[in-house]
């Protein structure tokens, strides 16, 4: 049954949801040094990484797939293949984010990364033509908010050039609890001048007090933010505004920002009326794809099938798309709602 769901997911990093073998080649290619000597060490490198058991860890994974992806061809190739195997599980709307200033290592610009990315994205829908994907660019926190100020404001930018050419909106990722939350204000003040839909990584390994800061920049969505539900005040406002939070259950237990699927706050927080939708954060160093996630849900978390699609509409409302496109994806879930409840 799950596999008949059509499958939403707004929030996938493009740089941890890559084919294995496709890193393994490109790395060889441009002799990157690689953590293991065979794929198969690689592999077992990354599902080891993955329980790190902390957000700032768990990025360390990302260095090896960046540094193979700094040339057009191959952000472009990565690009393409994740929504080709996207169409495969059978999605009608996908978010894939990444960060454009981390792909300059070799002189491309930020810009020249976008267009690479729009580039994949772009060939790939032509041969699925049926599915809808959106590109977010991501401003970083790698620090002090200064050490890369120049570049996020340029992020700003780059989504402002590229939105509506195939770029959704923007996002602020990266490495947690350096710096508040509130000293990325001014980007967000920026991004919202240009009138860019928002979201944002808050209230994951750090508390609710970021998901806070991220509302207080007027985001519609928060990226996990779990940590809400220690804050009924909170809860309150995101379901007032009708926030929406992109949760990530396997990347949540992976880095133990919550202590189990059984103990995560997804459930209780829809129960509540909290707008909340099911990610995978990233594929492939969660090691799991968008049903794993839908079976967590069931088998450990409380949910039900009609909940997942519940989600998959809540998503579909908040995705970073035209009312049109909207209007087809909520009718994509609604009828296979309706054929759902009446086998």
């Amino acid at each position: 049954m799950l596999n008949r769901i059509p499958k939403m997911n707004l929030h996938l990093h493009l740089d941890g949801s890559f084919r294995m073998d496709t890193i393994w080649k490109l790395a060889h290619d441009q002799n990157v040094q690689m953590p293991a000597e065979t794929i198969e060490d690689y592999e077992a490198f990354i599902r080891k990484c993955a329980n790190a058991k902390d957000v700032n860890e768990y990025l360390k994974m990302f260095d090896t797939p960046l540094k193979c992806m700094q040339d057009k061809a191959s952000i472009t190739r990565i690009t393409e293949e994740l929504i080709e195997d996207l169409a495969r599980q059978g999605y009608i709307y996908a978010e894939i984010r990444f960060a454009p200033q981390l792909h300059t290592q070799k002189g491309l610009t930020q810009a020249d990364a976008t267009e690479a990315v729009l580039e994949g994205r772009n060939n790939a829908l032509k041969k699925y033509p049926k599915l809808r994907i959106g590109i977010l660019t991501c401003m970083m926190c790698i620090g002090i908010d200064t050490l890369n100020q120049k570049e996020n404001m340029e992020t700003v930018e780059v989504c402002k050039q590229y939105l509506g050419k195939g770029v959704v909106g923007i996002d602020l990722a990266g490495a947690e609890g350096f710096v508040p939350l509130s000293n990325f204000g001014t980007l967000f003040a920026k991004a919202k001048e240009y009138g860019l839909p928002m979201t944002c990584h808050a209230g994951d390994s750090q508390g609710p007090d970021t998901v806070k800061d991220a509302m207080d920049f007027g985001v519609t969505r928060i990226g996990h933010g779990h940590h809400v539900y220690f804050d009924q005040e909170l809860v309150e406002r995101a379901k007032e505004n009708k926030v929406l939070f992109e949760i990530c259950p396997t990347s949540n237990v992976q880095c133990q920002t919550v202590p189990s699927y059984a103990k995560h706050p997804m459930k209780p927080l829809y129960d509540q009326g909290v707008l909340v939708s099911v990610n995978t954060d990233n594929d492939t160093f969660a090691g799991v794809h968008i049903t794993d996630e839908y079976a967590h849900c069931i088998n450990d978390m409380g949910f039900t099938v009609d909940d997942i699609f519940q989600m998959n509409i809540n998503a579909a409302n908040a995705a970073f798309v035209t009312e049109e496109e909207r209007k087809e994806l909520l009718h994509i879930l609604e009828t296979a709602r309706k054929e759902y409840t009446t086998c």
